[in-house]
């Protein structure tokens, strides 16, 4: 069922609400593809895990995009349209996050296998022939490559007007390849081994802040024939909200509680992403702990190593300094909504989902 159009945001509705519409999407697919047998099964399969769960920010910031355009109430028809449209971006990010656990190698995903090992595993339980990493990157890389394109179908066929929709799939184009493009950034970033905090900064924003918050909004307010001032306005709140938020990942990826993220403690170092965070302590820290925390990104790190690099970075002042700039960037984030041409209501619900955005746990 739709949440209540009334002026109050009901997250856990919202949550519920986008997931029966994703169940349903799924549905729709599984009959499609049910000619193709028991492979094509555990492709849907794997899929329905992709897109289970998580916090929906993407998906309640495209919603509140079109209502601080276009205030309710709506009808039940264009409301389940609307929560269609919005439905895609948690598609877009499940089709990112498969793809990004392949490229970092990550074992889990939200305190489960990641998609490419649960492949992999299947392939080795079976007994098939050829490489088991091979069939799981392959199958990894085609369902993150199918949940891509569902995104977009979902948005094309989601109820509203076409001519309301092709301004949002525009935004949505500009999405993906600010994605696409940001994700080979970071690649590049990794495989040279060095990141000043400008370039970390630059990655952030491109690889994951512009199409966490201000893409998502932008989409929003395009379905809801938003004015250029409109959408300008929403660009100055989104875009350092997208950094703060962020930034705020890249603190729990170091320092985050694994019972809560479902990742393994300090799993950004051994990763070896070279997030602003990390940009901080290796320019901050003394020389002989520099080289340490340098030489220890990317490779197996137990328990006491990821302790020790913590303590490095703690030392230098980094997670402090990467907790002001968060606190700035929300601040003026939440400055320009004020000032914004949107809807009071709608603003409030800015507000919530900022919080919800830099103050998580996980």
């Amino acid at each position: 069922m739709p949440p209540s159009n009334s002026a109050v945001f009901d997250p856990a509705r919202f949550r519920e609400a986008v997931q029966g519409v994703l169940d349903a999407f799924l549905d729709e697919q599984a009959e499609r593809l049910a000619a193709l047998g028991p492979d094509a099964a555990a492709l849907i399969a794997e899929a329905r895990i992709a897109v289970s769960g998580g916090k929906r920010l993407r998906a309640a910031f495209c919603h509140a995009g079109y209502t601080a355009v276009r205030p309710g109430p709506r009808d039940d028809q264009t409301e389940q349209a609307l929560l269609r449209a919005c439905a895609s971006l948690e598609l877009l990010h499940a089709s990112a996050l498969v793809h990004d656990d392949y490229m970092d190698a990550s074992d889990t995903r939200r305190g489960r296998a990641a998609s490419h090992r649960i492949f992999e595993a299947a392939h080795t339980d079976a007994g098939w022939d050829g490489n088991p990493q091979q069939y799981g990157a392959a199958a990894a890389i085609l369902l993150g490559d199918l949940l891509l394109t569902w995104a977009d179908e979902l948005l094309r066929r989601c109820g509203l007007p076409l001519a309301e929709v092709a301004p949002a799939l525009d935004m949505f184009d500009l999405c993906r390849s600010e994605v696409v493009a940001g994700q080979f950034l970071d690649v590049s970033v990794q495989a040279r081994g060095a990141a000043d905090v400008e370039t970390a900064m630059t990655v952030l924003r491109y690889k994951s802040a512009k199409y966490s918050v201000e893409r998502p909004l932008h989409i929003g307010a395009a379905l809801a024939g938003a004015t250029p001032e409109q959408i300008e306005a929403l660009t100055a709140f989104g875009v350092p909200l997208g950094e703060a938020f962020q930034l705020r990942d890249d603190q729990l990826g170091v320092f985050g509680d694994p019972e809560l993220t479902g990742k393994p403690a300090g799993d950004d170092l051994v990763e070896g992403k070279r997030t602003v965070l990390v940009a901080m302590a290796l320019q901050s820290a003394p020389s002989p702990e520099a080289t340490v925390l340098d030489e220890s990104l990317g490779t197996p790190l137990d328990a006491r190593m990821v302790d020790e690099l913590r303590r490095i970075i703690t030392d230098a002042g980094a997670d402090v300094a990467v907790e002001r700039i968060i606190e700035s960037l929300t601040e003026q984030s939440l400055a320009a909504l004020d000032a914004a041409p949107l809807d009071g209501g709608a603003k409030g619900t800015l507000r919530d989902l900022a919080a919800a955005a830099t103050r998580r746990t996980t």
